[in-house]
């Protein structure tokens, strides 16, 4: 199912848009003042369905890269190191993600029986309706991941293109989005605020438990689910720079503690994909070995984020 383009409001707000957001930031919440302090060692035992001691949540990132902007990301130096637009270069790298590296990921998932969070650009149900259609016929869930790829301090109306990217993945799934991600994980002051007040009731931008939490904002309580910035194939091959196999190796470290931890209390281990890169020829095996390892622990779900939001809200009440 195609969606009709339609004007981008992600980087372009009004002045009186510019001056609501401006005084939201300024009464915004700071992050600590959003939650308490709780030690995982001291929380009450959590409960799994019967078998079940541990959440793996997999999430699969699919962005739209602007070519009239610097790229997010790049593979590729310029010559002489001067960054330049376009840059063919680094967006046919992602390119590559979108025409080939993600059917390698989708053939992985679905061999291994496992349906991940979709974490999208809305512009990508517009743009490349060939790739979000597989996503949606193969039940993966739609995480709203902005309207195109920027840095979120970049965007002058946040609620504006909160909407925006609601009414997109709306239009193309038939199901309003209830968790969000932020670009980068990026969020301002205000951004669960804005948030809350449109609707979302989970989001992954926050990497700093093993369990979901709370969050308190101007509106409605959100829901914090355990995103992994670790088990993330930008830090390991991009900025770690490491061999073809690393992140295999850390997933299997990391799964290998957090399962034995789960004996004790449940935990949610998470990990991020991209198709560009996970999804290159020379990794995509060890994505499929990491994928058959988790898979081979019976006791073991692979649940979406609503899912968790659903297990974590019926036991403890915000």
């Amino acid at each position: 199912m195609a969606v009709s383009p339609r004007p981008d409001a992600s980087g372009a707000g009004s002045r009186a848009g510019s001056r609501a957001g401006s005084q939201a930031e300024s009464r915004a919440l700071r992050p600590q003042q959003r939650f308490d302090f709780s030690a995982i060692v001291d929380r009450p035992k959590l409960k799994l369905p019967r078998g079940v001691r541990l959440i793996v949540w997999p999430v699969v990132n699919i962005e739209e890269w602007s070519i009239e902007r610097p790229m997010p990301r790049g593979v590729s130096n310029a010559p002489g190191g001067q960054a330049s637009v376009p840059d063919t270069q680094n967006w046919g790298w992602h390119e590559y993600g979108m025409r080939v590296g993600f059917w390698r990921l989708a053939e992985s998932l679905a061999k291994h029986r496992i349906r991940p969070t979709l974490s999208i650009n809305a512009k990508v149900c517009e743009t490349r309706p060939r790739v979000a259609q597989a996503a949606l016929d193969a039940g993966w869930e739609f995480m709203a991941h902005c309207y195109e790829q920027m840095p979120i301090q970049a965007v002058a109306d946040q609620p504006a293109m909160m909407r925006q990217t609601l009414e997109v993945l709306q239009k193309f799934t038939g199901r309003r989005p209830t968790g969000w991600l932020g670009p980068g994980r990026g969020q301002t002051w205000a951004t669960p605020d804005h948030m809350a007040a449109n609707g979302f009731t989970w989001f992954g931008d926050w990497v700093m438990d093993d369990q979901p939490f709370w969050v308190k904002t101007a509106t409605k309580p959100l829901l914090s689910i355990p995103y992994s910035v670790e088990l993330n194939d930008i830090t390991i091959m991009l900025t770690g720079l490491h061999e073809s196999d690393a992140m295999l190796k850390r997933a299997r470290d990391a799964f290998d503690q957090v399962y034995r931890e789960s004996a004790k209390q449940p935990r949610v281990l998470s990990f991020g994909v991209h198709p560009y890169i996970s999804g290159a020829a020379h990794r995509a095996k060890y994505f499929d070995a990491m994928l058959r390892y988790f898979r081979s622990h019976k006791d073991v779900v692979f649940w979406q984020g609503e899912q968790i939001f659903d297990w974590f809200s019926g036991q403890v009440k915000p």
